[in-house]
């Protein structure tokens, strides 16, 4: 497997994206700093700052990415093949975020909404998958990407299937009023292009999640989009949707990056309503390969409804925050025998892409076995003092 070049990791339009970032430097004071792109060149932007909230918040933020005025950090080239190198060689890329909320979006998508009814029906054994998918297809039977969450039709189907007993917590979420909103990471423990991404240790059904991830600011106003893997425990989480905090959040369990690529006029919401993410997923010890899509096309929820439905006169983000907006990517190829389905081996490479954002990879491990998470808020309000 050979690393990514920075032709696919960046944009296919580079010369058009506003791109910012963090790095993580080297030197007296060891440390993430802001960064942009400008003719492949990485500018070191922290001044402007200093934190990536901050930075989201100027009103003057595409100028300010424009000039790109900084000290110059070295080539696009080198800060991509630095991230991927093992371990990281600084400067290397960080997720682009810092102490914004990082929120997650579930069940948005028809296909998604099947396999989370699945995985609460089998209780989290992949053995059972199989079969009650052919029976939750019959019983449903409906092409739910054509029923508008919340509609009239959405209620009689509700109606309907619980007179059938065949109700979900998932399909409330999936097709009723209120979208499933919750906390994905917490800020600062997310992990970025190159870095690898943890699996809890007592998982055996797990999947990366391909997602378009939203950069919002503390007004609700969406200032730019990237890439991100919301790693899912299929057998934690399918034993009880209580269990979602242990299935969701763990050390390295989220990855987001490269870059933010800032709304302007090449790249706006519509841009990320017509995007279409792809995944591959490539097995170091037996030679796997899946690919598949995600097309925001088919998202159930419109991006900017679920940002309302995050933020509002009923929520506020002082900070701003990051929202996965979640993905019809579903795997359910089997892997290692007949009718077990999908399941992670350790070093899997996980690449997660669209042309308009470029590319995150990652590859695989244990969350118990991974650097921990040690850079926290205090750590980050030190290094900014002595900078």
């Amino acid at each position: 497997m050979n690393p990514l070049s920075v032709t696919d990791a960046v944009p296919n339009d580079l010369d058009n994206a506003l791109l910012v970032g963090r790095v993580w430097l080297d030197g007296p004071h060891p440390g993430p700093a802001l960064v942009s792109v400008h003719n492949g060149q990485v500018i070191d932007i922290t001044e402007f700052g200093p934190t990536m909230a901050d930075l989201l918040e100027r009103a003057d933020l595409l100028e300010v990415v424009k000039r790109a005025e900084g000290k110059p950090l070295g080539s696009l080239e080198i800060l991509v093949a630095n991230s991927q190198a093992s371990p990281a060689q600084a400067p290397y890329l960080l997720a682009p975020c810092d102490v914004q909320a990082v929120k997650a979006c579930g069940v948005t998508f028809a296909v998604s909404l099947m396999e989370r009814v699945i995985e609460e029906q089998a209780g989290g054994d992949p053995a059972r998958a199989d079969e009650l998918r052919d029976d939750l297809q019959a019983l449903i039977g409906s092409d739910l990407s054509k029923i508008a969450p919340g509609s009239e039709e959405a209620m009689a189907l509700k109606k309907a299937l619980q007179a059938r007993g065949g109700w979900s917590q998932y399909m409330e979420v999936g097709i009723g009023p209120d979208a499933e909103v919750f906390t994905k990471a917490q800020p600062l423990s997310s992990v970025g292009f190159g870095t690898p991404v943890g699996l809890h240790p007592s998982s055996q059904w797990n999947n990366p999640e391909p997602e378009i991830v939203l950069a919002v600011d503390s007004r609700g106003q969406v200032r730019g989009a990237t890439l991100g893997n919301d790693v899912n425990l299929r057998d934690v989480e399918g034993r009880s949707a209580l269990l979602l905090g242990k299935a969701k959040d763990n050390n390295a369990s989220c990855s987001i990056g490269p870059f933010i690529r800032l709304f302007d006029d090449h790249f706006d919401i519509d841009s990320v309503r017509n995007c279409q993410v792809s995944l591959r997923i490539e097995g170091e010890d037996d030679d796997f390969l899946l690919q598949g899509e995600s097309d925001m096309r088919e998202i159930s929820r419109d991006p900017l409804d679920l940002v309302s439905q995050t933020i509002g006169d009923h929520h506020q983000y002082p900070d701003g925050f990051m929202l996965f907006l979640g993905t019809m990517f579903s795997p359910i190829q089997d892997r290692d025998g007949k009718g077990q389905g999908f399941t992670h081996h350790m070093n899997d490479r996980v690449t997660i892409a669209t042309p308009a954002l470029g590319a995150l990879v990652n590859k695989v491990g244990r969350s118990d076995q991974l650097p921990p998470w040690t850079y926290g808020i205090r750590e980050l309000m030190r290094h900014l003092a002595r900078r």
